[in-house]
């Protein structure tokens, strides 16, 4: 019988490590292909390690494209959607879980409706509006469409289900009014829904490509994702270059997601404690 089960464990151990291998592998080969020549790149049969490590690409993609602007203008747009929608996002998940008002859930089931539509449909009415205010190739454009989430607000209201009614009611003996609740006793007790929101939202916000494809034209206002995307050409492509300019632009993620992974599973392994 042990026999068996260490069998079964090996064969599960043997599955995770394959898994593993497949999603590590595309990023070790992009670090891989940034050291090489647009020879080697390109080479059959194909080299795994570059005989010369050359770190020239990760200086020559400052030269090809605006990289410097374009890393700011992604930090702009991801810093402004996570923190307005970490905002948005908890203050209405807060009146959808903890507040009392008519037809409140009508109202949350109208907006849980909103996610089967698919994104692509809301495109073009998006396109008219920043149009219409004039703001195309600007760095609100890319921003404005995604200042609110409303699987942001589902994945928070959940966490603030889960907080027992007791602590509004010692809030409320002690002299606190609403704001002074949300913002003082039930928003620090989700930190770790806000972390995974926030993770979530950063990840969309830094690699969203669409969107500033279609409002953004100009070089000097592109994200990261959109700017590397013109690297391709139509004939030849140089990998290495590419491959060195996605090293950079998915380090800061990485580095984050290494941080406050702890916080990350916790807070979407208990998203679903209380519906």
């Amino acid at each position: 019988m042990k026999k068996k089960y260490n069998i079964g464990k090996f064969f599960v151990y043997i599955i995770l490590i394959g898994g593993v291998g497949i999603t590590v592998f595309p990023f070790i080969w992009m670090i891989l292909t940034s050291f090489k020549s647009q020879i080697e790149s390109i080479k059959i049969p194909i080299t795994i390690f570059p005989k010369e490590w050359l770190i020239k690409n990760y200086f020559a993609v400052f030269k090809a494209i605006p990289f410097g602007r374009m890393y700011l203008n992604t930090i702009i747009n991801a810093v402004v959607i996570v923190s307005v929608q970490l905002l948005f996002c908890s203050m209405a998940a807060y009146a959808f879980a903890r507040l009392k008002f008519p037809g409140k859930n009508v109202i949350f089931t109208i907006l849980l409706s909103v996610l089967m539509i698919p994104s692509s449909f809301f495109i073009l009415p998006q396109y008219q509006i920043i149009q219409g205010l004039g703001l195309l190739n600007s760095l609100p454009a890319l921003f404005l469409p995604n200042l609110f989430s409303i699987f942001g607000t589902f994945l928070l209201r959940q966490f603030f289900k889960s907080l027992p009614d007791s602590l509004e009611d010692a809030a409320r003996i002690d002299g606190c009014n609403r704001f002074m609740i949300y913002y003082k006793i039930m928003l620090p007790l989700v930190k770790s829904g806000l972390v995974a929101l926030g993770i979530l939202t950063l990840r969309f916000a830094w690699n969203d490509l669409m969107w500033p494809l279609i409002v953004n034209t100009s070089e000097q206002k592109m994200t990261l994702a959109a700017g590397l995307s013109s690297l391709q050409g139509q004939y030849v492509t140089d990998y290495p270059l590419m491959m060195a300019g996605a090293v950079m632009s998915v380090a800061p993620l990485l580095i984050l997601f290494a941080i406050f992974q702890e916080q990350f599973i916790e807070g979407i392994a208990l998203s679903g404690v209380k519906g």
